[in-house]
């Protein structure tokens, strides 16, 4: 995108998702991925009945609780940080990269502790080994959107986001496939 400005003058900004999750607060959208590798997802079809249980993939981190921490973003936050970064396109701002994160780190095991308090179930889990080459934490630092459009996510509670996507999740258990209009 870099060379296109340069040579085309086709501006541009990228927007760096940390862990995208929840859903629509609505309840009429939400994450349905074939096949599913996204922890919030995986821990709700979990909870649903779905799966016999979430895979951790190692406890041998160097984090409090040894599972890997990141950083996860609503939805929503990041369609408002869309919408704010055309704008400034719009007004002729330059070409810019932005990292789109709450900037708080949860560990895998603190992600399946928040999601068992919300569904009010536990949730059944089988430890693994560490995949290669995941990082201990991976935690963004989304000061520059913050202060450059003025961007701040709405959704900086791990259980607000759980909530919005238990509410599609509990509603929609198999996905787009329970509605056959979409």
């Amino acid at each position: 995108m870099r060379w296109y400005d340069s040579a085309y003058g086709l501006r541009y900004a990228s927007l760096r998702y940390f862990n995208a999750a929840g859903a629509d607060p609505a309840g009429d959208i939400g994450e349905d991925h074939e096949p599913e590798t996204h922890l919030i997802p995986l821990t709700l079809k979990v909870a649903n009945g779905l799966l016999p249980h979430l895979e951790v993939f190692g406890v041998d981190y160097p984090t409090p609780d040894g599972s890997c921490v990141r950083d996860y973003i609503h939805v929503s936050d990041l369609a408002d940080a869309h919408v704010l970064a055309l704008e400034a396109l719009a007004a002729g701002a330059p070409s810019t990269v932005y990292n789109l994160g709450n900037g708080n780190g949860y560990s895998v095991l603190e992600v399946i502790k928040a999601a068992e308090e919300v569904v009010g179930r536990s949730i059944k889990i089988k430890y693994g080994v560490r995949r290669a080459g995941d990082p201990a934490a991976l935690v963004a630092g989304s000061e520059k959107i913050k202060t450059g459009l003025g961007w701040q996510p709405r959704f900086t509670d791990l259980r607000a986001i759980i909530e919005t996507a238990w509410r599609w999740h509990r509603n929609h258990p198999l996905g787009f496939k329970d509605k056959p209009n979409r």
